[in-house]
């Protein structure tokens, strides 16, 4: 993971609503709210989705991420069956080779929006066909 990072790019900036999900009844934990565990799931792909579409709309190929870390994990409520859950995510830096996105779980409910969890991620761009794998730069040229 690199530590240099620059300004993240204006086209990036932006906030992108990565994914939506309806919580169900298999994803319960024993007090029948959702597992920690399939929300952490949910927000590790909202995020790559997340950093993607940035990578995209900077002008840039998107080379294949991995998730590196995911900091500041924080669940501030429960998850309920039948909550629909928007992942929304957010560049927050942008190294050589790695990209840290904010996601943001928020669901409606009654009319009220209210932000469930949320947690850094850190992605890295990687060769897939170098043996051992190793980063390659996010940015072109």
């Amino acid at each position: 993971m690199s530590n240099d990072s620059a300004e993240v790019p204006e086209p990036m900036r932006a906030p992108h609503l990565a994914l939506r999900v309806m919580m169900m009844p298999k994803d319960t934990n024993v007090h029948g709210t959702i597992f920690g565990g399939v929300l952490l799931s949910h927000m590790d792909q909202a995020g790559v989705i997340g950093a993607a579409h940035a990578i995209a709309r900077a002008g840039w190929p998107v080379p294949p991420l991995v998730t590196v870390a995911m900091d500041q994990v924080e669940f501030h409520h429960a998850v309920l069956v039948g909550d629909v859950v928007s992942l929304w995510t957010e560049v927050v830096r942008l190294g050589r080779t790695s990209i840290t996105v904010q996601v943001r779980v928020e669901t409606d409910r009654g009319g009220r929006v209210i932000t469930l969890t949320q947690a850094q991620i850190t992605y890295v761009a990687v060769d897939l066909q170098a043996q051992p794998r190793h980063p390659v730069p996010i940015r072109p040229g």
